[in-house]
């Protein structure tokens, strides 16, 4: 396969993670950068050795593919001017500061033949894809994504830092649309919510308990799905899974089997499973599976419109 020519848009904290992923990617050559923070941009040119751009234009036309980097309120202005160009695009979450400039985003994506992709990073986090194609209809799903405060991140609210990335892995499970959305946050240090709790009430039933905060003591990201029959536990964090599942019990149970009796008598076996878990780079996974995505001419892993969905319904819970 041959690589695909990359830039990046923004230089900062993620940024510099992604310079070098792309880096040292066997799918994409890295053609170098663009940030207008001149002192930061020289800086990172110097450490690193990038090619640095002067403008936008200039890397967007000596690439294939654009990595937007920058902060959210930039990231229709960048993806207009990329896609104009009939340049591919990936585009870090949330998508877009508004739904109207996601939705804009996706109509310049169609009109120009271009692909795009949003870096939902928790999609192929290893905890998550060892036990994805195990959630079928889950009913309940309980989320807890808790960090230490750090003034970086706190010029949006909890729900757009944090929140969106339990939104996007929900929103990729429930295959229903969301009919009810209530919410309650607090301001505890910043201007902007710093926790929020929300509840997704789908139109199959299944209902989806939210919490997001920055001002926890540790940090935690948990979720866990209840369908028929099984308990799906997933730590984003630590990288670890457990699924419970039930079966009819056996007519002679071993001494050490587990065996519950519901009211009607009837008897069921609980096992658990631990899914084999393999360590990646997530966003390396993420910024490749878009140069397939690319290569192949199929549907990106994370699409525009799943972007969009999630940025909806963040902005909905924001509105409460």
């Amino acid at each position: 396969m041959k690589k695909l020519k990359a830039g990046v848009l923004g230089a900062g904290h993620l940024g510099k993670i992604h310079l070098r992923l792309l880096n040292q990617s066997n799918k994409y050559e890295l053609v170098g950068f663009y940030d207008p923070d001149n002192t930061n941009a020289q800086k990172v040119a110097d450490e690193f050795g990038y090619k640095r751009f002067d403008s936008i234009e200039s890397l967007i036309d000596a690439c294939d593919m654009i990595d937007v980097v920058t902060p959210t309120l930039n990231h229709f202005a960048c993806a207009e001017k990329i896609i104009k160009a009939g340049k591919h695009i990936f585009v870090e979450k949330p998508i877009a500061a508004t739904v109207q400039e996601a939705e804009a985003m996706i109509a310049l994506t169609q009109q120009y033949g271009v692909k795009g992709q949003v870096g939902h990073v928790e999609r192929f986090n290893p905890a998550f894809t060892a036990v994805r194609d195990m959630i079928h209809n889950p009913m309940f799903i309980e989320a807890h994504r808790l960090a230490e405060f750090n003034p970086r991140g706190t010029d949006v609210p909890v729900v757009l830092d944090l929140m969106i990335h339990d939104i996007d892995v929900i929103l990729s499970v429930v295959k229903s649309k969301v009919k009810h959305v209530s919410a309650s946050s607090a301001m505890v240090i910043s201007h902007s919510p710093d926790i929020t709790n929300a509840r997704l009430e789908f139109e199959n039933g299944c209902v989806a308990n939210i919490t997001a905060s920055r001002i926890s003591m540790k940090n935690m990201r948990k979720s866990r799905f209840f369908q028929k029959d099984a308990y799906i536990s997933v730590d984003f964090l630590e990288k670890k899974v457990e699924v419970v599942k039930m079966k009819e019990a056996p007519q002679q149970p071993g001494d050490f089997d587990m065996i519950l009796q519901n009211a009607e008598g009837e008897r069921r076996q609980i096992y658990f499973e631990y899914p084999e878990i393999h360590n990646n780079n997530a966003i390396l996974d993420e910024l490749e599976s878009f140069a397939d995505a690319i290569a192949h001419n199929t549907t990106p892993m994370v699409t525009l419109e799943q972007g969009t969905e999630a940025l909806r319904i963040a902005k909905q819970i924001l509105s409460l």
